[in-house]
C-alpha cells in the first residue's frame, strides 16, 4: 500500500522543516530543500535525520 495522499500533504523534512515529496520509485520521501531522502520501510515513511540519504 503507498504512503497515503493525506499524510504526505502533512509530512515534512525534519531537518529543514520543507515539504517533502515521494520518489517516482516509491522507494522514499525526498525534500525539496535539502534533497534528503527518507526511506520508506514496510510502508512507513522512515523520518529520521540519521536515516535520509543525500541525493542530488
Amino acid at each position: 500500500m503507498p504512503v497515503n495522499e493525506r499524510l504526505l500533504e502533512i509530512l515534512a523534512c525534519p531537518l529543514c522543516k520543507v515539504k517533502v515529496e515521494l520518489k517516482a520509485d516509491g522507494s522514499g520521501l525526498k525534500c525539496t530543500a535539502c534533497k534528503r531522502v527518507y526511506p520508506i520501510r514496510d510502508d512507513i515513511p522512515v523520518m529520521l535525520i540519521d536515516e535520509a540519504v543525500i541525493e542530488e
